[in-house]
């Protein structure tokens, strides 16, 4: 087959049942597929099967424990969302002024203020974007969970994905008033003498704090910041949080910041993709827009700003 012939198959490929293969892939499923698409299932498998003889290969693997996609289909997956999301975006830009409108599904982690913010003033500055933002901590797959852009903090076992980064902070230790009366606080050792809460993560309890690494015996271990600060405002326990989270009480003097000249490292805020060259205009402006809000959205809390 030359090369006009090839390109004339690529072109020819139906649009419907494309987006009727993403939507197997996505449910795991032809019969799931079907239910959320109202397509008769025999109808779907036939138009999928079409698909597959149209590219010349095979994309779904069908067996009893549902569907598997082939390595053609993982690919096809991974490169057909985005070109299609952008086909979908250029129709709703004929209705939108802003040139900006479609669906944006993100991910961000518990607690992550800064984000509604940016979130809130996305949506204000092109009001045809619908956001469908999932909450989680846990590692996500971008392409399997339909995620747009993922934001965290830090790499996160993320290295095979792309992305920006966004802004850089540093998390405080912070205690109350009531907890460090009478404590002679000098150095990071002194802290031992304090019950502390702590962050949970695999290896044993401990803060970095400028070139110190202080071993820690916290009364408590958790993956929520919330109750950290809890633990801290109501005086029971030392601990270290996002400034974004203890800067009200810090301010109002419900907590006082602990040691600062032993500054914790820096944390760093990423915007990850699947790969760059296959931008959706959507994910691309909301790129360029969040590595302007994101460091405002902090406000002094930023170390450092990212150009």
């Amino acid at each position: 087959m030359g090369a006009d012939q090839s390109a004339a198959v690529r072109l020819n490929v139906d649009l419907n049942a494309l987006e009727l293969f993403l939507a197997a892939a996505e449910a795991g499923s032809l019969s799931e597929a079907a239910r959320r698409t109202r397509v008769p299932l025999p109808t779907l498998s036939r138009r999928v099967r079409k698909l597959e003889d149209d590219l010349g290969v095979r994309l779904l693997e069908r067996g009893p424990h549902g569907l598997a996609l082939t390595p053609a289909g993982t690919q096809l997956l991974a490169e057909a969302t985005p070109a299609l999301a952008t086909l979908s975006q250029a129709e709703q830009r004929l209705y939108d002024s802003s040139g900006v409108a479609g669906t944006l599904r993100m991910s961000t982690p518990p607690h992550f203020e800064p984000m509604r913010h940016v979130f809130s003033e996305f949506c204000r500055r092109y009001p045809a974007v619908r956001l469908d933002v999932f909450v989680t901590d846990r590692r996500v797959d971008l392409v399997a969970d339909g995620i747009d852009v993922v934001v965290r903090v830090g790499e996160g076992g993320y290295t095979s994905y792309v992305g920006r980064t966004l802004a850089r902070y540093r998390h405080r230790v912070v205690g109350a008033p009531s907890l460090l009366q009478g404590v002679e606080i000098e150095s990071p050792a002194d802290l031992r003498n304090l019950a502390c809460a702590c962050w949970r993560t695999g290896g044993a309890p401990s803060w970095t704090m400028g070139d110190v690494e202080l071993s820690l015996n916290p009364v408590l271990l958790t993956n929520d910041y919330a109750h950290l600060l809890h633990m801290a405002v109501s005086g029971q326990a030392i601990t270290e949080v996002p400034p974004f989270m203890a800067c009200d009480s810090l301010d109002d003097g419900r907590l006082v910041e602990i040691l600062p000249y032993y500054p914790m490292p820096l944390q760093t805020i990423r915007a990850l993709v699947v790969d760059t060259r296959a931008l959706s205009p959507l994910v691309r402006q909301f790129l360029d827009f969040a590595a302007n809000a994101v460091p405002g959205a902090l406000g002094g809390l930023a170390d450092e700003r990212v150009e």
